[in-house]
């Protein structure tokens, strides 16, 4: 029998849990709001999904390693674009969102804000 960590199932959705900022647990340790996923009817890895929040600080952290810098370092158009990232993945629903993603690119809740209208008109026009 395969063991549990090299199961295919389990090597097929790593990466996908890596990004999400999740969790792999056996099933047996599933919670109710966990995924279990099974493989040929039989469950093989439960999947806990991470509290919006913290997904919101992986996805910061994700940027900040693709970028090679921390998100503060970087200039202002690249500070729009990684605001328009966050804006598509749903950063700005997460109760503190403009906060904490003001934090991470060293600018105010007004700047980014402003980045945020700045896209609205662009594609109002």
């Amino acid at each position: 029998m395969t063991e549990p960590a090299d199961h295919p199932l389990i090597q097929a959705v790593k990466p996908l849990v890596d990004a999400m900022g999740a969790e792999i647990l056996p099933p047996a340790h599933a919670l109710p709001d966990d995924v279990v996923l099974a493989w040929e009817g039989e469950d093989v890895v439960a999947v806990r999904l991470p509290q919006l929040s913290d997904s919101l600080d992986h996805i910061l952290a994700a940027m900040e390693r693709r970028h090679g810098m921390p998100l503060a370092s970087l200039d202002r158009k690249a500070k729009q674009s990684a605001v328009r990232t966050l804006e598509a993945r749903g950063a700005f629903s997460v109760r503190h969102g403009v906060e904490t993603v003001a934090s991470a690119l060293g600018v105010s809740r007004f700047t980014v804000y402003n980045y945020l209208n700045r896209e609205n008109t662009a594609k109002d026009d």
